[in-house]
């Protein structure tokens, strides 16, 4: 869940209820993290869990980095 607006991630709908059109990228990307979920619950809890871990530290780590590079270079 995004901290700030209370919806999922990269979820896209306007204030109208029209729901906006994925891109094919996003599409893909978004099977790609869905199907190596899956690969990781079927390896055990602990294996699922890591991910998460590891998933929540990437885009904190990512954020970060992308404010301190805009605030650098512009």
């Amino acid at each position: 869940m995004h901290a700030r607006h209370g919806s999922p991630r990269g979820s896209r709908t306007r204030l109208s209820g029209m729901a906006r059109r994925k891109s094919l990228r996003g599409q893909l990307y978004r099977a790609a993290r869905d199907l190596g979920n899956v690969q990781a619950a079927a390896k055990g809890p602990g294996a699922y869990g890591k991910r998460v871990v590891r998933r929540r530290v990437y885009r904190s780590t990512n954020g970060a980095l992308g404010r301190l590079l805009k605030s650098i270079l512009g």
